[in-house]
């Protein structure tokens, strides 16, 4: 909002500002409604250290880009006993809604494509009537945080425009993942996206198919790569670490890092979340405009009874 002084008028009134705006203009953030069902975030492991940090950190960024969302971390059953309240599977969290007469949630799977434990989490939800969300990936957003491990890793240019040398530079890129070879199938179209941004080949494997991996590399090799290097399409719970560790001992090629907590996964699960949100009816609507109408009378009657009282001397 700009202030601006109108001929005439007594005192400067608030005229609406001229929004930004081009690519760089941060879009609106949709307003989440009262009532809305809760966001769970199903993880395809089991609670403990290694994931609880990342889930941790990714509703942290969730919450941040929208406060009022109610948001939880489901874990798969099978980890040692806890105490952690916090700490509790999909089945608690989906039972203990249903318990309190809540909505039922909104299952967001915290997996970049296909993976086994989305066909338990499927059946799980359907008994509690719950909505199980497409997986995040693949998305544009996904290679952008390949993009960035590999930079991170001195694998890769943070971008194109800066066209100065890194001698470790990969002239070709395994996107790896676990799932399978669905997974992989999919993973591709990511690794199309990231091609185009490191303007190198991009070959995607599966970490949990023998050979698959070992392939990817002789392949680009094969076809002229010399320095080929591995980048996980992995977020971290839903993959063993050895697996990554094996990979790259096997093929002698560097990898870069897990994708973590990036801020664009947090991204996507928000939106996710958001675009799985059952449309309001016309009636919810105008119920929503009446409560806020009444909210801003009672703030205004408030203010005015404010300025007539009388000042304590």
């Amino acid at each position: 909002m700009s202030t601006a002084a109108i001929p005439g008028a007594p005192l400067p009134v608030r005229t609406p500002g001229s929004r930004a705006r081009g690519r760089h203009r941060r879009p609106e953030r949709p307003e989440i409604r009262t009532g809305s069902p809760a966001l769970v975030l199903a993880v395809p492991a089991a609670a403990g250290p290694e994931s609880r940090s990342v889930v941790e950190e990714l509703l942290s960024i969730v919450r941040s880009e929208h406060t009022g969302v109610q948001a939880a971390v489901g874990y798969l059953p099978g980890g040692a006993e806890t105490e952690d309240p916090e700490e509790r599977t999909v089945a608690e969290l989906l039972a203990a809604a249903a318990e309190a007469g809540l909505p039922t949630p909104v299952v967001v799977p915290l997996v970049p494509g296909p993976h086994g434990f989305l066909a338990e989490l499927h059946a799980l939800a359907a008994e509690y009537g719950a909505t199980v969300t497409d997986t995040l990936g693949p998305h544009p957003l996904l290679a952008e945080a390949v993009h960035v491990r590999l930079s991170e890793a001195g694998l890769a240019r943070a971008d194109r425009a800066r066209l100065f040398a890194i001698a470790t530079a990969a002239d070709g890129v395994v996107l790896t993942t676990v799932g399978g070879e669905e997974a992989a199938a999919a993973a591709g179209i990511t690794g199309v996206l990231l091609a185009a941004r490191l303007a190198v080949p991009v070959v995607a494997a599966a970490l949990d198919v023998p050979g698959s991996v070992a392939g990817a590399v002789d392949h680009l090799k094969e076809t002229g790569s010399q320095r080929p290097a591995l980048a996980p399409l992995v977020i971290g719970p839903e993959a063993d670490s050895e697996l990554l560790a094996t990979a790259a001992e096997e093929t002698g090629c560097p990898s870069a890092a897990p994708l973590g907590a990036y801020p664009t996964v947090g991204q996507l699960i928000a939106s996710t979340y958001l675009a799985a949100l059952p449309t309001p009816t016309a009636e919810e609507l105008a119920e929503a405009e009446a409560v806020a109408a009444d909210g801003a009378g009672e703030g205004s009657r408030r203010a005015h009874a404010a300025a007539e009282e009388p000042l304590e001397g």
